[in-house]
């Protein structure tokens, strides 16, 4: 077993420069859409959970409906609203389209119906406002759910490379998972950089899972045991 590799990778030179690069987009990019895609879910599940009106179930049923259709089907209509909205190789193009997950609210109404309704109406005595109960009442009681969807959002989003690589254009945009595959061309390929480079890809992944790792287990397992 050798180390050259990571000592290549952290030696500084004109490829390590390139992957700290495309490490940094990668971790800016996830940061943002795990925190944009939990907050938005969030409140999006809290409304289908909380409240009774007449068209929720039918609301429910549709947000679900969209988890049958696959992201290839979507990819065209997708990338050409981003043209038209003129977000090709920006940070918003990569991000917007999945800020409103359904599994996401799917995973968060079912952590939600558990929780007692009663907490609402006391909020209401003591004078909190809707917005108020949502944010300082129940979304205290939903950190386990919002561990275990954090992890799952960072994952997918720092894997991700299909729609990241159709929406950027420069070099300088490209995430981790696109600049490693750059890697490798038919005219040579730096393996050096793409091993060291792919072992030091998890380690953000890892440092997550073992942050939260007891939040996530209590969050999957939520309503598995009654009573």
């Amino acid at each position: 077993m050798s180390f050259n590799n990571y000592t290549y990778l952290f030696s500084w030179n004109a490829d390590s420069k390139k992957y700290f690069m495309w490490f940094k987009n990668s971790m800016v990019l996830t940061l943002l859409s795990v925190v944009l895609t939990l907050i938005i879910c969030y409140f999006v599940a809290y409304g289908l959970t909380m409240y009774n009106y007449r068209l929720k179930n039918v609301l429910f049923f549709l947000v679900i409906a969209t988890m049958m259709v696959p992201f290839e089907i979507l990819m065209l209509p997708l990338y050409q609203e981003m043209i038209d909205l003129k977000l090709i190789d920006t940070t918003a193009g990569v991000i917007l389209p999945g800020l409103c997950s359904a599994s996401t609210i799917f995973f968060f109404r079912q952590y939600m119906v558990s929780l007692p309704k009663e907490l609402l109406d006391a909020g209401r005595i003591d004078g909190a406002t809707e917005f108020g109960i949502c944010v300082k009442i129940m979304m205290p009681l939903t950190k386990p759910a919002f561990a275990a969807m954090g992890i799952l959002c960072a994952m997918g989003s720092w894997n991700n490379m299909l729609w990241p690589m159709m929406v950027y254009r420069s070099s300088n945009q490209f995430t981790l998972p696109i600049g490693l595959n750059t890697l490798l061309t038919p005219y040579g390929n730096n393996y050096d950089l793409l091993i060291a480079g792919s072992m030091f890809a998890i380690l953000p992944v890892l440092i997550v899972f073992l942050s939260f790792q007891n939040y996530f287990i209590e969050g999957m397992t939520a309503g598995a045991v009654k009573g």
